[in-house]
């Protein structure tokens, strides 16, 4: 089973490559554009696996460039206390 299948462990996946960055020195700024590349590249090439990644989906896609990345950063904040490594 695939991350993308449950919210829950896709969560915690993101939530344990946040805490990564965060001990390898990695700003929130950066954090942030590669959570928008990441989103970017999710949305136009991954079919959504459950309802929560329906509702990103469909929120990014209809979101300016400037919603996308707020959307991004409040990923980010979602997952900050999720993961496997707190």
């Amino acid at each position: 089973m695939s991350v993308l299948d449950n919210w829950n462990q896709w969560k915690d996946f993101l939530g344990d490559r946040l805490h990564q960055a965060q001990d390898q020195g990695m700003n929130k700024e950066v954090m942030g554009d590669l959570a928008y590349q990441i989103g970017d590249y999710l949305a136009k090439n991954v079919d959504p696996k459950n309802e929560q990644e329906r509702v990103l989906a469909d929120l990014w896609s209809v979101a300016s460039p400037d919603e996308q990345h707020a959307i991004a950063t409040m990923m980010v904040k979602l997952v900050q206390n999720n993961g496997t490594q707190q």
